[in-house]
């Protein structure tokens, strides 16, 4: 579109706004009739550790929500010399998992607990050993139960619990709903009935019944929605919640909130059997949709989670990915500046992630661990970063790069050799979204080497979830009655730009030699979760 029909076009009230809060940025993207980013905005943010509980406060929560939607209004302001004020749909996403329960009126119980909590360990187990169904530690009725067990007094006055994308939904709408992929990650549900699971749910009611907590699961779970259905609208509430200016009209329609994994496959368009995608951020994870449930269930190590549309998904999830490297960069830039240069953040991102390309295959030798949490996939409740290495390594700052990259990958490889190599899963295409590819050459042959397949990536890469849940947004008031595979193919991705990078054999090999002393090392990481503290 011309920068006049968009102007026109977001002044009618037809453009579509999809808004995620990552574990470091919330953002909001907002898209044209042809489902492109046509202005944004963001509010940069960071959860703290509280009393050995990873959270973010409520006040931050709100105030990023607001900031987030004031700058993307400042972006269209300046880009078409409009205010924003009418919107015909809208939709919520973030990080999955996590915990935030309320009592019968309204009140938050405890400070929210995200997906990064590595706390319910004995929930997990348990659960998943009832269920005979993979319950990581990250999902929300894992929280809940560990409450329980701990005998935490707040769980007799839980009301309703959510994950952070429903919680913000219903602050905009009044609805206690979410997207099936977001509530996938809460409780397992059942291909099926597209709900959560009947015969689980009552083998929780039965499981926690001595207790006399005087409510069932049911009772307090947000309600279930597939992608397309209409979840609400925005109230007079909820304006003053996300544009404190008061110029947006309520009314319009909202998708059902859901998760970053969601998210990502719309918008890397892997929501087909046999299609993945990998999203390489702060966390990482790789989502495969499959053709056939798995043959057993991997506790701690594959997720069984949905599309927003409800089929099912195998998801290798790792907790640490570029967190650690992003820390090394921001110290080299502080180096620079002691020696009296200023150098600007991408570039300094593009010169050290490229020189990984100058390193040895298995970078010399050099074995980093990126775990600035615990990471269940390993089988560590903490993180301690460390660097490792012998006399005779080859200790460069090409080889230290591709070693921070390599890492990055090392908890989500040991689930995908679950999948490729306990579980035969086929796959066709594997397409990759996230700040880990910004540096596209370097990323790409890391993501490459580790998962041994070819790995996409798509010319709107950089917009990832936030441009994914505007696709879903768009999707309920732009279906025409196709099913979201098909109107992903035919109506968003039909002329897509998308480019592809095959790793050589010897990436490969030296992807697996570190990957092996990785494996090793974990003895090392161990040991100083142990006794460094």
């Amino acid at each position: 579109m011309e920068k006049n029909q968009i102007r026109d076009f977001i002044e009618n009230g037809s453009a579509v706004l999809g808004l995620e809060f990552g574990s470091t940025r919330i953002k909001a993207v907002l898209i044209d009739s042809d489902n492109m980013p046509v202005a944004s905005g963001a509010f940069d943010w960071e959860n703290s550790l509280d009393n050995g509980i990873w959270t973010y406060s409520l006040d931050e929560i709100h105030n990023g929500l607001a900031t987030c939607y004031a700058n993307l209004k400042k972006d269209v302001k300046e880009k078409y010399g409009v205010t924003l004020k009418k919107l015909k749909a809208m939709g919520i996403s973030a990080m999955m998992h996590g915990y935030l329960a309320f009592d019968k009126n309204d009140n938050l119980l405890v400070p929210f607990r995200t997906w990064r909590n590595t706390i319910t360990g004995e929930a997990s187990k348990k659960l998943s050993d009832l269920f005979n169904y993979p319950v990581p530690e990250r999902w929300s009725i894992s929280h809940l139960y560990q409450a329980m067990l701990n005998k935490e007094p707040h769980v007799k006055d839980v009301a309703f619990f959510t994950t952070l994308a429903g919680y913000v939904h219903w602050k905009l709408t009044g609805k206690k709903v979410l997207g099936i992929g977001d509530a996938s990650g809460m409780f397992p549900v059942d291909m099926k009935t597209k709900n959560y699971d009947e015969s689980m749910i009552k083998k929780f009611d039965e499981l926690v019944k001595p207790y006399g907590f005087g409510f069932t699961l049911k009772d307090i779970l947000p309600e279930v929605l597939t992608a397309g259905t209409a979840a609400g609208t925005l109230t007079s509430d909820g304006v003053k919640f996300l544009d404190k200016d008061g110029d947006l009209e309520s009314g319009f329609t909202f998708a059902p909130p859901e998760g970053d994994a969601g998210t990502g496959m719309v918008a890397t368009n892997s929501v087909r059997p046999r299609t993945g995608n990998v999203s390489a951020g702060t966390s990482v994870f790789a989502m495969v949709v499959l053709e056939k449930n798995l043959s057993k269930a991997y506790n701690g190590k594959i997720d069984l989670v949905t599309t927003p549309s409800g089929e099912l998904t195998a998801m290798a999830h790792a907790n640490n990915c570029t967190g650690e490297y992003d820390k090394w960069i921001k110290l080299f830039g502080e180096a620079i500046k002691e020696c009296g240069f200023e150098i600007d953040k991408p570039k300094l991102y593009d010169s050290l992630l490229g020189a990984a390309l100058k390193g040895d295959k298995d970078c010399g030798g050099c074995i980093p661990y990126n775990y600035i949490s615990g990471e269940s996939m390993t089988e560590l409740s903490e993180g301690r970063p460390l660097f490792v290495r012998t006399q005779k390594n080859n200790f460069t700052l090409a080889n230290f790069m591709r070693s921070q990259l390599f890492t990055s990958l090392g908890a989500l490889r040991t689930g995908m050799d679950i999948l490729f190599n306990n579980e035969n899963v086929k796959i066709d295409r594997l397409t990759g979204h996230g700040g880990f590819f910004k540096a596209q050459e370097a990323g790409l042959t890391a993501m490459a080497s580790a998962m041994h397949t070819p790995v996409s990536v798509m010319e709107t890469a950089g917009e990832g979830g936030p441009w994914g849940m505007a696709l879903l947004a768009s999707y309920v008031v732009n279906n025409d009655k196709k099913s979201l595979p098909d109107w992903l193919d035919q109506v968003v991705f039909a002329n897509s730009s998308t480019k592809t990078f095959e790793a050589s054999k010897e990436d490969i090999e030296g992807f697996n030699v570190f990957f092996e002393n990785y494996t090793k090392g974990l003895a090392v990481e161990k040991a100083a979760i142990e006794n460094v503290q």
